[in-house]
């Protein structure tokens, strides 16, 4: 398949030319994927490229694919990649001209660009005037009111204190959104219910919001139900020129954060797209805005929308905008902070075909998307193409801790239509194999396969609606029950018969009993020069496969159709994966299977009296004290990891008989913080 790498989507655009005036050396302020996919357009432009590291990050893909790198402090962000004045020496010695934030840490930091300009380097992203104006909420909200743009009902100052937060939601009324004003990435925001959740609420936005961005201002607004999030990227260059490139749909969120984007939106039609992209535009230029941005808003069923704030900045989810544009935003980025002029007019963007981005995540579904780290021991993205594009920052080897965000990857696909772009993502997730840590790919997977995904009916309550008791218990349907049972059948028999010379067909119907979960499904495998002949439950499929140990990815068909799947030897059997599913089964002889009936059972029961960390973090703060009762449902605790904060709550009631950990203290995984006294007592 050829390749295409993010780069190459500039390709045949009308009006682009050559580089006359670009920058010499680029310093890229950013770590992980993002960090790679700005090198990866700063080199195919001739620009001499920089990257930064923290002491952990020294063996990086990103720091590899500079062209120089240096080092620029220990782990936490706060000593490196957030440290202004190391992060400007480095490029005063490196005789950097211009530096590219990507997104996150400095990205949207005023005083960074301030510190930038006056050492005489470019940065590459818009004005310190409207870095700061976008970058306050409140204040964005009030230059949007000003600007004509709808913004939503709520209180257009920050609040003074908790008491001042239920008053104000009062006069709002419920439900609320609280939230920092100077916010981002689902961090310092929280949904209000009632006056219980608003105390709590504001307290722990606040908390959240000072640790993640030094301002602990928080204000409020109506929430909206039932809402879509849909984004109008913007470019502006310096000499006042400004389009749109339409939007991009980010309903699919968890805890504010989005999870799933695609473009354009399935909900918009031409006039509404339309009528937002004039709102856009008509901010752009309230703010005198120049380079890549996103305004966001939130939008009603109805169709009505609220301006919500503007990213002065790359989006995580701008290469579905790319597919679709066949743009290069970094390219245009650079292009516009070196004065170059837009050569594009809105007649010039239109919609070619459709695109999704799934974000690979570090973290762990079953237990409430708590983050998992470890050593990556296998990392095998799919194969890169014309329509599927892999953005990552990690390679296999790679460590993943608890300093930073634990997104992997970014799995991107392109088709002619919705539904081919889904496929395509359906078929890449089952070939994207992460081993050493969990990953929220299945959970990407059961979103895909959700028939209402695939209508199009979405909101940013999606996944709490369609998935109320989490993915830690998927069930396969039928199709992919019997799917995934004639394929392990296939594959053991492939397993037990591999000494066979792979061209002489084996005689004979091999009968075997597949075991899973309590059950158990008797299965007849006829090997023919086609493939295999699997007998299921009565009906009869063929399965053909290529596949020979050690191949982590299964490539089969079932009866013409083709797919993928992913399986392990396990314990006393196997353990597969294909779509949302994963299943852990033994294939057995039917006389071996009558054996093991007849083996004892080993029954065990594990009970507790400890809260233990899930996760390695920090451990902010602690509620209890040595002799206090606790109710089930009460937070005992909070922990930091990968700059989200994290609520403990015991289950049951129960009497603290010790408290082993102290805050500020950091935790490694299933580390005691508290102990109980047995059965409450």
């Amino acid at each position: 398949m050829e390749e295409l790498s993010a780069s190459d989507c500039s390709a045949g655009i009308k009006g682009f030319f050559l580089v006359s005036h670009m920058f010499k050396k680029l310093l890229v302020a950013n770590r992980g994927e993002i960090a790679c996919r700005i090198l990866e357009t700063a080199q195919r432009l001739g620009i001499a490229t920089v990257a930064v590291y923290s002491e952990v990050d020294g063996n990086a893909r990103h720091v590899a694919l500079a062209d120089e790198a240096v080092c620029i402090g220990p782990a936490p962000s706060a000593e490196s990649y957030l440290d202004i004045d190391r992060i400007v020496a480095a490029c005063v010695e490196l005789e950097v001209d211009a530096v590219h934030p990507g997104y996150g840490f400095l990205s949207e930091n005023a005083r960074f660009v301030s510190a930038l300009g006056e050492a005489r380097i470019t940065f590459v992203g818009p004005t310190v005037h409207a870095i700061e104006v976008m970058g306050d909420k409140i204040a964005s909200r009030k230059l949007a009111l000003s600007a004509g743009l709808p913004v939503v009902p709520g209180h257009d100052e920050a609040l003074a204190d908790v008491d001042d937060a239920l008053h104000q939601a009062s006069v709002i009324g419920y439900p609320v959104m609280l939230k920092a004003s100077a916010g981002g990435g689902g961090k310092g925001m929280r949904i209000a219910m009632d006056e219980a959740s608003c105390r709590e609420g504001f307290e722990r936005a606040r908390s959240e919001a000072q640790s993640s961005f030094g301002d602990n201002r928080i204000f409020v607004e109506k929430f909206i139900a039932e809402p879509r999030h849909i984004e109008i990227q913007v470019l502006a260059d310096q000499h006042g020129h400004c389009i749109h490139l339409n939007e991009r749909e980010c309903s699919i969120q968890r805890r504010h954060q989005k999870v799933i984007e695609e473009a354009p939106s399935p909900f918009l039609d031409h006039a509404s797209r339309q009528a937002m992209g004039e709102q856009a535009l008509a901010l752009v230029r309230a703010v005198d805005y120049c380079s890549a941005g996103t305004v966001e808003f939130i939008v009603e069923p109805s169709g009505d929308f609220y301006f919500l704030e503007m990213n002065t900045r790359l989006q995580v989810e701008h290469p579905v905008t790319e597919y679709i544009t066949g743009l290069d935003l970094v390219e245009w980025m650079l292009r516009i902070a070196a004065g170059e002029s837009l050569t594009l007019s809105q007649k010039d963007i239109g919609i070619s075909g459709w695109s999704m981005e799934a974000r690979l995540y570090a973290e762990d579904p079953s237990r409430g998307f708590l983050p998992s780290t470890g050593r990556l021991s296998r990392y095998q993205p799919p194969s890169a193409g014309r329509h599927v594009r892999v953005d990552s920052g990690v390679d296999e080897g790679d460590e993943i801790g608890i300093y930073y965000d634990p997104l992997l990857a970014k799995l991107i696909t392109y088709g002619d239509s919705r539904n081919e772009a889904i496929a395509r993502m359906r078929t890449a997730l089952d070939q994207f194999r992460i081993d050493g840590v969990v990953t929220n790919r299945l959970a990407l997977a059961a979103l895909f396969e959700h028939e209402r995904f695939f209508t199009g009916s979405l909101s940013t309550g999606f996944i709490d609606q369609t998935f109320p008791d989490g993915f830690g218990a998927l069930v396969p349907s039928n199709e992919v029950r019997r799917r995934m049972v004639g394929l392990a059948a296939v594959l053991h028999h492939r397993l037990e018969r591999r000494a066979v010379v792979n061209d002489i067909v084996s005689p004979g119907r091999w009968e075997y009993s597949v075991r899973l979960d309590d059950s158990r499904e008797q299965v007849e495998v006829l090997e023919t020069r086609q493939g295999y002949e699997v007998l299921l439950g009565g009906e009869l499929m063929v399965i053909k496969t290529g596949w020979w140990p050690p191949q982590p990815v299964v490539a089969f068909e079932i009866d013409g159709a083709e797919f993928f799947a992913q399986f392990d030897c396990h314990e006393m059997g196997y353990r597969m994966q294909h779509g949302s599913i994963l299943l852990s089964l033994r294939v057995l002889p039917m006389h071996v299977d009558a054996l093991l009936d007849k083996m004892p059972t080993k029954i065990s029961s594990e009970l507790t009296n400890y809260v233990r960390s899930p996760m390695p973090g920090l451990l902010v703060s602690i509620a209890v004290r040595v002799g206090d009762s606790v109710n089930a449902g009460d937070e005992v605790a909070i922990i930091e990891a990968m700059k989200m904060e994290n609520s403990l709550r015991v289950e049951r009631d129960a009497v603290v008989a010790a408290v082993h950990a102290s805050p500020g203290e950091t935790l490694d995984v299933d580390q005691p913080i508290i102990e109980f006294e047995p059965d409450g007592e």
